[in-house]
């Protein structure tokens, strides 16, 4: 961190890089899971909602590239092993064992919200005290409940859908 934002930073520096280290194997995960699970998913919508999953998916690794930056940038050590993601990680990764659509989009459900909790942390935490992490963590948050609208979305689609077919039996 340079010497005139360690001097306007009112936080422990060590604590944020924590946090953040914690985002940055969440942010991984998330990626794995998106990917996978939108490469295994079965079902109604399938092929729309896989390029969509995919485009989240690399929106996470977005997320943890702009991480990584400031890990760096205030002096500290991202994670360099990825067998420590999992140590690190609040968000648990869910192998997307069945893959059935609905049980991919609901694991994602329960990562961005946790990816959510998070960024509401950090930038609580940074909120006044060290304005670049603050504003990462707002455009990265923003990202995550984008993501969450776009998850019930299908989830109510795909729902509505099965309804219809109900009726048409019946």
């Amino acid at each position: 961190m340079g010497k005139k934002a360690v001097e306007i930073a009112n936080l422990d520096v060590e604590k944020l890089i924590q946090m953040l280290n914690e985002a940055l194997a969440e942010e991984w995960l998330a990626y794995y899971q998106y990917w996978i699970g939108a490469r295994v998913m079965e079902g109604p919508m399938r092929t729309e909602i896989e390029k969509e999953l995919l485009v989240h998916a690399t929106e996470e690794l977005g997320h943890a590239e702009l991480v990584v930056t400031r890990i760096i940038q205030l002096g500290g050590t991202p994670i360099l092993n990825p067998n420590q993601w999992t140590e690190f990680a609040r968000c648990p990764y869910e192998a997307p064992e069945d893959s059935y659509i609905e049980a991919i989009l609901e694991q994602n459900l329960n990562g961005e919200r946790c990816a959510i909790q998070r960024y509401e942390e950090i930038a609580a935490y940074t909120n006044g005290k060290d304005f670049s992490t603050y504003q990462m963590a707002i455009n990265i948050l923003n990202d995550e409940i984008e993501h969450e609208d776009d998850i019930e979305s299908w989830i109510t689609d795909i729902n509505r859908l099965k309804e219809d077919l109900r009726k048409l039996k019946l």
